[in-house]
């Protein structure tokens, strides 16, 4: 007898990914479920026990308030008809929280914050907010008010845990992990390994959009033939387009990839790399380890557990692009080495990371 709400349930970004993941892994005899979405990228989808209800999602800047305003309506009625006792929103975006009901008892899904989408978390700034100081002062509040109003708060790692507290937050906060599926994320060892690094989410400043060229300069020097492939797209693709205009003879570039097509590119690729400064907790890394891919990123926290040093991969201190680059060919050098840390991600995603426990996790959040 829950309500999901989230406009952007067939895009591709991890929120999307999350939500497919857990009503995929739904366990039988779940309550009901519904989804209230919009139908942007419509795509077929069905999971047993839950029903998608599609709010069509208006274009311009009025759009998405305009969604949240009917999406509020449903969520009265299907409480006033006793059909749901929870409210579970998912941010970002903001405004459909900003919307919600007050009467109905909501639990929040936290995955990120504009606290660390800002660069403020950390003491050290390590990118350049794409956002002016008003509009992430606005935000944050925004971020608070619906706070204030949340029963609960399940957050993904301990990191957004102190992210939340930041807030001022004093409600029940349960850490409970994102995943990968791990019947679709399978490697199959036909496949020739053709690609010996992937770097794989979306092209933005936050996510080391500005890094990822000079890692990949520091890797052909050490490795004069490496093939490396740049999988994903954003809002500073052009940027990254012309870094690595350079590099044409080591690094391809894919831009969007469909998510079905993701597994081919992990199964050709030899080690994951990312130099991401903030994720909630990155899908692309969790997808990649059940790959049986090492990997390789920067130190911190949001990696604490996944990504361990010499056993599952390997860090670097952030912008130490020569050590990221060292760590990398030490991984790519070493077939043993490889094999075993792919084989030790493999086990981490199975025991801690596997939607079909986390889902039964999520669920245990409402009470029923």
């Amino acid at each position: 007898m829950i309500a999901i709400v989230y406009p952007q349930f067939y895009g591709v970004q991890g929120i999307a990914r999350y939500l497919d993941s857990f009503l995929e892994n739904l366990p039988d005899g779940h309550p009901p479920i519904y989804l209230i979405t919009g139908n942007e990228e419509k795509l077929a989808r069905h999971y047993p026990g839950v029903e998608i209800l599609e709010i069509p999602l208006p274009s311009g800047r009025g759009g998405l308030l305009s969604w949240a305003l009917k999406a509020r309506k449903l969520l009265l009625e299907l409480y006033s008809e006793g059909k749901i006792k929870y409210q579970n929103f998912h941010w970002p975006p903001l405004v459909s929280g900003l919307m919600l009901p007050k009467s109905i008892p909501l639990v929040l899904t936290c995955h990120t914050t504009y606290l660390g989408m800002t660069g403020e978390f950390y003491p050290e700034r390590h990118f350049t907010s794409q956002w002016g100081k008003t509009s992430s002062r606005v935000r944050k509040r925004m971020e608070k008010r619906i706070l204030n109003h949340s029963a609960k708060v399940i957050v993904l790692t301990e990191q957004g845990r102190q992210e939340v507290l930041r807030y001022g937050y004093q409600g029940p906060i349960s850490i409970i992990p994102n995943g990968a599926d791990i019947r679709k994320f399978k490697p199959d060892g036909s496949i020739s390994k053709d690609v010996d690094v992937i770097f794989s989410g979306r092209i933005e400043k936050r996510k080391g959009s500005r890094s990822v060229g000079s890692v990949c300069r520091e890797l052909v020097k050490l490795k004069p033939d490496v093939r490396i492939v740049i999988v994903g797209y954003g809002d500073d693709d052009e940027f990254v387009k012309s870094d690595v205009a350079d590099l044409a003879g080591n690094v391809t570039l894919t831009g969007k990839v469909p998510f079905q097509e993701m597994m081919g590119y992990y199964n050709r690729a030899r080690v994951y790399a990312s130099t991401s400064y903030y994720e909630g907790l990155p899908g692309t890394c969790l997808e990649a380890m059940a790959m049986e891919l090492p990997a390789v990123v920067w130190d911190f926290d949001f990696y604490k557990g996944l990504v361990e040093p010499s056993i599952s991969g390997a860090v670097a201190k952030p912008n130490d692009f020569s050590a990221m680059a060292k760590r990398i060919c030490e991984i790519l050098q070493d077939d043993a080495l490889r094999e075993k840390m792919g084989q030790r991600s493999r086990v981490i995603l199975e025991t801690d990371y596997n939607w079909s426990g986390l889902a039964k996790k999520i669920l245990g959040e409402f009470n029923v």
